[in-house]
């Protein structure tokens, strides 16, 4: 099985934990926006995702195909530079990606959505270069885990 999401790309996130970025980047959009909102669960969940990020990896190696676009990649850019629209411009989404730069990632609510659709785009995306020709990927699954 190949690679599509970092364990020590999940644990340079989770220092940033009380954002909930590590949980987003694991395809977790729902207790990343809890994690969000509650700074990690008052900083207590925060710490024990210390433990968990190992089966979220795994996880999320089942959940996702790898392809073209690398996962890691794009969610490194995402959460440094999402505002700046990088991340889609590496997705080869250049319409957009200009859009974000010049508004400020579409006055932050675009990087916000983002956050808690990466992964699908990015399925998504390797479906259609597989189709062209690109490395193959299946379709994503329409799932939405906690």
């Amino acid at each position: 099985m190949e690679s599509t999401h970092s364990k020590t790309v999940g644990y340079v996130l989770w220092i940033f934990g009380f954002t909930g970025s590590h949980r987003f980047y694991f395809g977790k959009p729902i207790s990343g926006l809890i994690w969000f909102l509650t700074l990690g669960l008052l900083g207590i969940g925060w710490v024990i995702d210390l433990f968990l990020i190992p089966g979220m990896e795994r996880k999320a190696e089942l959940r996702y195909k790898k392809g073209e676009i690398d996962y890691s990649v794009a969610w490194i850019l995402l959460t440094f530079l999402g505002y700046l629209g990088i991340h889609r411009m590496y997705m080869g989404k250049w319409f957009t990606g200009i859009l974000y730069l010049l508004t400020g990632g579409l006055f932050v609510i675009g990087w916000a959505y983002d956050f808690c659709t990466l992964n699908t785009q990015i399925t998504e995306r390797n479906a259609e270069l597989g189709e062209r020709g690109g490395t193959p990927a299946p379709a994503p699954e329409r799932l939405i885990e906690g």
